[in-house]
């Protein structure tokens, strides 16, 4: 049985209030993140177009948003503003700028569909492994859709993805996997029924990168890799794009 909604976003905040969610300098913590910009690398490459053409970029669920950092790094000409839940996993955001030598247009606490930005003010929203904590995937799509610009985008990135039939068996990998915070797997095409009662456009891109995988792991992405059809049946890592008319 999954958590309550209100218990998924305690155990967010809280796993960034312990000493060692919020160190940079913690070793495990900065060679976990930085085994994660291989993939990050990929996806910027995918979505380089979108990208340089923003002119405003909103990262939701970034944790201590070193991917904002890389983001502005590489995008100098665009304002990028990073967001997570938690406040403490904010704290850490200077410390990627000066990684990165990189200067982001602002940081803030915010829920995922309690975006303290206008609307049709955002050219680009970016989750990179994130929205499967989000839970309430209603209230942040239409979330999504209101900050949008019209004809902007919104990039869900590398997140873990099924059909609802396989749904309790993925969810409990997933769980095992790091029971520290609320694991969850997106059952997409709830995404996209919800995407479309919000307003957007929904396009689900299967993605089975064998980047920063264990054995096992790897084995099987290169698998749904060899046969594309596999990837509509079995569990695999999605990206979403979503687009705003």
């Amino acid at each position: 049985m999954g958590v309550s909604q209100g218990e998924r976003e305690r155990q967010e905040m809280a796993f960034w209030t312990a000493p060692e969610g919020g160190r940079l300098a913690a070793l495990e913590s900065f060679t976990n993140k930085m085994s994660e910009a291989r993939v990050v690398y990929e996806k910027l490459l995918a979505y380089d177009g979108l990208l340089a053409a923003a002119g405003t970029i909103v990262e939701i669920g970034g944790g201590q948003c070193w991917l904002s950092a890389i983001v502005a790094q590489q995008y100098p000409g665009a304002t990028v503003i990073g967001s997570d839940i938690a406040p403490d996993a904010l704290r850490a955001t200077g410390e990627w700028q000066r990684v990165f030598q990189s200067r982001l247009g602002g940081a803030f606490a915010a829920r995922s569909y309690q975006v303290p930005l206008a609307d049709a003010s955002v050219d680009l929203l970016v989750v990179f492994a994130a929205a499967h904590h989000f839970g309430a995937h209603r209230r942040t799509l239409a979330e999504v859709a209101r900050v949008l610009r019209p004809g902007g985008h919104a990039l869900y990135l590398h997140e873990p993805a099924c059909r609802p039939y396989l749904y309790p068996l993925a969810r409990r990998r997933v769980t095992a996997k790091r029971p520290v915070v609320a694991e969850d797997v997106l059952r997409y095409p709830e995404i996209r029924r919800l995407a479309a009662e919000a307003g957007l456009q929904c396009e689900v891109r299967f993605a089975p990168t064998t980047t920063y995988r264990g054995a096992v792991e790897t084995v099987y992405y290169l698998m749904l890799g060899k046969a594309p059809l596999l990837c509509k049946v079995l569990p695999c890592s999605v990206d979403i794009v979503f687009t705003k008319e």
